[in-house]
C-alpha cells in the first residue's frame, strides 16, 4: 500500500474542494491515485467537518450536511471574513444566508410532544386501515366491473350470432 505524502493529500483536497470541485475519477486519472483512496480520504475529511462535497456539484445542490457545515464554520465570521471564506470555496454570500436561514427556519417547529406523537402515530394507523380497506373496495369494485364488461360483450356476440329477435 503506498503511503501519500502531506503535500499530496492536501493537494488532492484542494482539487475536491470548491471553486475546483474536480471529481475522484478525474483526479485519479490525473494523479495516479487508486479511487478507493481517494473516496476514503473525502470520507474522512468530511467526518472532519471540512466541507469537501460528494461530487462536482453546483454549491446550490450539495447535501444538506454539506450546507449545514458551512453555516457552522461561518457562524462567528465577520463580512470581511465571510467574503474570504466565499472566495476560498467559489460561494457567494447570498447562498451561505440562504442556507443560515433555512438552517434557522428548520428549527425553529415546535417539536411534538410524546402524547401528540402517539395521537399522530394511532392516526397514520387508521389512515392505513382505511387506505388497505379502500384498496380492497377498488379491488373487488373492479373486479365487477370487468365481469359486467364480460357479460356484455358476451350478450352482443350472443346477439349477433342468433340475430335479431324480431327477424323470425
Amino acid at each position: 500500500m503506498t503511503a501519500y505524502s502531506l503535500a499530496v493529500q492536501a493537494d488532492v483536497r484542494k482539487r475536491m474542494s470548491p471553486p475546483n470541485r474536480q471529481d475522484v475519477p478525474q483526479i485519479s486519472k490525473e494523479l495516479g491515485i487508486h479511487q478507493p483512496t481517494l473516496y476514503k480520504w473525502r470520507s474522512n475529511w468530511r467526518l472532519q467537518g471540512e466541507v469537501v462535497p460528494a461530487s462536482d456539484k453546483d454549491p446550490d445542490r450539495w447535501s444538506a450536511a454539506d450546507k449545514f457545515t458551512v453555516v457552522l464554520e461561518t457562524a462567528g465570521f465577520n463580512a470581511t471574513e465571510l467574503s474570504s471564506y466565499c472566495r476560498e470555496r467559489g460561494l457567494f454570500l447570498e447562498q451561505v444566508d440562504r442556507w443560515r436561514q433555512t438552517a434557522q427556519d428548520a428549527n425553529a417547529n415546535a417539536v411534538l410532544t410524546m402524547a401528540e406523537q402517539r395521537d399522530l402515530e394511532k392516526r397514520h394507523q387508521q389512515d392505513q386501515k382505511e387506505i388497505k380497506a379502500l384498496k380492497q373496495d377498488l379491488r373487488r369494485k373492479e373486479k365487477a366491473l370487468a365481469e359486467a364488461a364480460a357479460l356484455l360483450i358476451a350478450a352482443k356476440k350472443i346477439q349477433a350470432f342468433w340475430g335479431e329477435e324480431g327477424d323470425e
